[in-house]
């Protein structure tokens, strides 16, 4: 089979222009680079992206979860439900602060996590439920709400791969207890690197400014045991202007996600649930029984592809119980998952020219 002759079509193209490059030299020639006017004006300006839900910025996707969790009082002899179907940090975040998680399904006709799953997983040791927003796509919020309402648990969103997202109206972050966003370079927005904690309880958000900056408000009158997991001003000035354009990058992703859906036959699409925006983090198809030979042929046509996630956190070696999986986990829609999903592109920097390699690429793939 012919190699494709045209340039290679990334999977992700993160952007970094020019105003991005001029706000981090405007930051950096004041000389406040740490949690200052940047960070505060980041945080008041994504509020409105989470109806109004108070927004406390940190150094990471993975410190918002972790530092959630303790805020919420999540710790030893607590048990959160989780997906295994996801990136590592959402349980491992528990695991950090002394929880167990415990793995529970995702649904069949989705990537996320199953309610009925979550219900079926809860002990009298459960403290919250971590549904992830996988690959873009808003998890069941209005049914997990009220199983956390029921069973007097937090609810935990993991937003990171979720910016703009919403279900029956209500943006992604303002679903659950509180939120967790990521701002890694390949995000549908990006900070350079970050993370950012939304909920609508003052006292929480108080906690966790606390727990981001050593347990103190005042400097040397430290209150509880804090970190040091503060967001620089540097990349506060670069989420602002990546902010700034989400709304523009969103409908492009959307769009290009439309084009693909009515282009391909040779995958599955990704789903989208009734009331659901999914804002297209990643396209992310599935190819029963032939992955592989899928990928290889994307992979001559100059393709960009990549397998989120090729093996179930329940499989990773942390979370092995005497060298294997633990039994208790039998997760049959997260191994068929694992097994058939593939990321094609959907980034906002696509041309249509590009659009169509990549859907007439799957397409033959598919009829290989």
């Amino acid at each position: 089979m012919p190699v494709e002759s045209g340039d290679p079509v990334p999977a992700a193209r993160p952007v970094i222009g020019d105003a991005e490059i001029d706000a981090a030299v405007r930051v950096l020639r004041s000389g406040r680079v740490v949690q200052g006017p940047e960070v505060a004006a980041f945080e008041e300006e994504f509020s409105a992206l989470v109806a109004g839900r108070h927004c406390v910025a940190v150094n990471s996707g993975t410190s918002a979860l972790h530092l959630a969790l303790l805020a919420l009082g999540i710790g030893p002899g607590d048990e959160v439900i989780v997906p295994s179907f996801t990136f590592a940090a959402t349980a491992n975040a528990v695991r950090l602060t002394g929880a167990e998680p415990v793995f529970a399904d995702i649904e069949p006709g989705s990537f996320c996590l199953d309610p009925d799953a979550a219900a079926a997983a809860i002990t009298p040791r459960t403290a919250a439920i971590m549904p992830v927003h996988l690959y873009g796509h808003p998890a069941a919020m209005d049914r997990f709400a009220a199983l956390a309402e029921r069973h007097g648990l937090a609810l935990v969103e993991d937003a990171a791969q979720a910016h703009a997202a919403s279900l029956h109206g209500v943006p992604a972050g303002a679903l659950g207890t509180v939120g967790c966003f990521s701002f890694y370079p390949t995000k549908n927005m990006h900070a350079l690197e970050g993370g950012m904690v939304t909920t609508a309880d003052a006292e929480a958000a108080r906690t966790l400014r606390l727990l981001r900056n050593q347990g103190m408000e005042e400097r040397y009158a430290n209150e509880i045991v804090g970190a040091n997991l503060r967001l620089t001003d540097v990349a506060a000035a670069v989420g602002r202007v990546q902010l700034g354009r989400l709304g523009e990058w969103t409908e492009r992703r959307r769009a290009n996600a439309a084009f693909l859906d009515a282009k391909i036959t040779g995958a599955v699409p990704p789903p989208v649930a009734a009331g659901a925006r999914h804002v297209y983090h990643q396209y992310t198809v599935r190819v029963p029984g032939r992955r592989e030979a899928m990928r290889r042929h994307l992979d001559e046509r100059r393709i960009g592809n990549a397998v989120y996630y090729p093996t179930p956190v329940h499989r990773l070696r942390p979370f092995l119980r005497d060298g294997g999986p633990d039994p208790r986990w039998d997760l049959p829609e997260t191994e068929r998952a694992a097994a058939e999903a593939v990321s094609l592109p959907v980034h906002p920097t696509l041309t249509e020219a590009e659009l169509a390699r990549v859907a007439d690429a799957v397409n033959e793939g598919g009829a290989a």
